[in-house]
């Protein structure tokens, strides 16, 4: 018989027992990846997220160019989007992706010029050329900061430019920045050039910064971020910190450079030009990288308990073709820069690194394996998804324009989510000066220039769901259709305090509808 002086004992020394043992089964915070690809369509890819008229992948010509078998991987273990959108140029998409927010709300609505304001003659005046400001407190990295997260920028930031307070990831919540400036594309891909281009007076530009054990070796830019994202992977790990990294790679944008590792893949093709076949290296190279972090991921015991969301920034701008017509994004119509779907339809892929129902926040946020969500998605719907698996809510007075793919990526459809998307680009670029509105199965353009505009119209109206190609304006034979969209393109717009482009005379140009068409 225990005396009772023991059998307190007893049951103390179990209850203290209990309470370590409680905590060290409270698993850690995922750890949370998102891949970008600069400059990477919907069709640069082995995979086929386009869909036939069965709702089944469609392989096009272009998914056979391409070897990715990592996204392959990827989308086997989770889930991609048939229809993904982004902005359709850089900055404003990398705006959205960590603020919720479309760009008319951001007004980031161009490519950022590092050097110089690049707005246009006809741009509006009170764009937000120097990007993220010093008292937006409410972006991504920040609140993962704040909420225990080891942040990691490696790659391409372009967030604002030389001089600004959002040139440097290290401003906007990052704890880590490895390669991220103003600069929108490297100077050279190759490590012999110390990732710069040389000028004929020996100085250098665009510069990728932070790679100094790089210079003068044989690595390829991309595998030299890749190196140092596994490194910060290694450091977090042992730290025993969740990590978020944005791993945001210059590949597949321009100078067009042959990957090493890649090249020969490409080289019995000849049809599509050497420039092509240095793009499709590139492509496998940032495969490649992804494949490599999956593997890391995998040896460190970190694959249960990271999600990854892979994805482009715009549309393609693969050297295939014009720009306004069936080229790079074939047999979407146009690139990067234009207001047609290829311009704007990016490749998205969610999963976690390895399912297992078991993890806790796999049972969370569940992810449908092998799996087609059909329904539009947005690059700004990252934001909110991510704060929903970490149940952190939206900080107070800031407007998100996404919605969480919680319920989309178990595999169904959400009835609250929006079916529409804006992409508004008041500024002069390959499309010049347009709104494009998509809300369902239908799309209008407005172009608020119309002798800008390559066809010489101020609307187009496009059926999507029987013209996916964009080859048949219906604006003239369905007025009042085109009104209605007009009418909630403009809703939109006013929503989100949009600025607009300013005409020859000095007046600000809204979107109006006219039955003279």
């Amino acid at each position: 018989m225990f005396s009772s002086l023991s059998r307190i004992c007893l049951l103390a020394s179990f209850y203290f027992l209990a309470i370590p043992t409680s905590f060290s089964q409270s698993p850690p915070k995922p750890n949370i990846i998102i891949f970008l690809v600069d400059d990477m369509g919907l069709m640069d890819t082995s995979v086929p997220f386009l869909l036939d008229a069965k709702g089944k992948p469609q392989r096009h010509p272009l998914n056979n160019w391409y070897q990715t078998p990592n996204m392959k991987r990827l989308a086997d273990l989770g889930m991609r989007f048939s229809t993904f959108y982004a902005q359709s140029v850089c900055s404003p998409s990398r705006a959205s992706l960590i603020t919720g927010q479309n760009a008319a709300r951001h007004k980031t609505t161009q490519w950022i010029n590092p050097d110089e304001n690049n707005r246009g003659n006809l741009g509006p005046k009170e764009w937000n050329w120097k990007g993220i400001p010093k008292t937006d407190t409410t972006i991504l990295p920040l609140i993962l900061q704040k909420h225990g997260y080891e942040t990691i920028y490696v790659g391409k930031a372009h967030f604002g430019p030389f001089g600004s307070f959002a040139e440097n990831p290290l401003n906007l919540g990052y704890h880590i920045n490895i390669g991220g400036t103003a600069i929108g594309h490297p100077g050279s891909y190759l490590g012999m050039d110390n990732y710069a281009q040389k000028m004929k007076n020996g100085s250098v530009r665009q510069q990728v910064p932070h790679l100094e054990n790089y210079h003068q070796t044989s690595t390829f830019l991309t595998d030299a971020l890749t190196n140092e994202a596994k490194k910060e992977i290694n450091k977090a790990a042992a730290n025993k910190k969740p990590f978020f990294l944005q791993i945001a790679h210059y590949a597949v944008h321009t100078p067009f450079t042959f990957d090493p590792s890649f090249k020969a893949h490409y080289m019995k093709d000849t049809l599509r030009g050497v420039e092509a076949q240095k793009f499709a290296s590139m492509v496998e190279g940032m495969d490649n990288s992804l494949g490599q972090i999956l593997n890391e991921l995998e040896k460190l015991s970190l694959s249960e308990n990271t999600i990854i969301f892979f994805l482009g920034d715009n549309g393609s701008d693969a050297p295939l073709g014009p720009t306004h017509e069936v080229s790079s994004s074939a047999p979407l119509r146009g690139k990067k820069g234009t207001h047609y779907e290829g311009g704007m339809r990016i490749p998205f892929i969610a999963s976690w690194a390895k399912p297992e129902r078991t993890n806790r926040w796999q049972k969370k946020m569940p992810i449908k394996q092998g799996a087609i969500q059909t329904q539009l998605g947005t690059i700004m719907d990252i934001y909110p998804t991510i704060l929903d698996l970490l149940d952190i809510k939206n900080p107070i007075g800031h407007s998100v324009d996404g919605t969480s793919l919680a319920v989309n990526l178990m595999g169904n459809s959400n009835s609250l989510k929006s079916e529409t998307f804006l992409m508004h680009f008041p500024h002069d670029h390959r499309s010049k000066y347009f709104t494009s509105y998509r809300n369902g199965d239908w799309k209008i353009v407005y172009h608020y220039f119309p002798a800008l505009n390559p066809a010489n119209t101020r609307f187009e109206l496009f059926n999507l769901l029987l013209d996916p190609y964009e080859t048949n304006n219906l604006a003239t034979k369905m007025p009042q259709k085109l009104k209605q969209l007009v009418n909630q393109m403009r809703e939109q717009l006013e929503k989100e305090g949009a600025l607009y482009p300013i005409d020859e005379n000095g007046n600000i140009t809204k979107p109006s509808f006219s039955n003279k068409l």
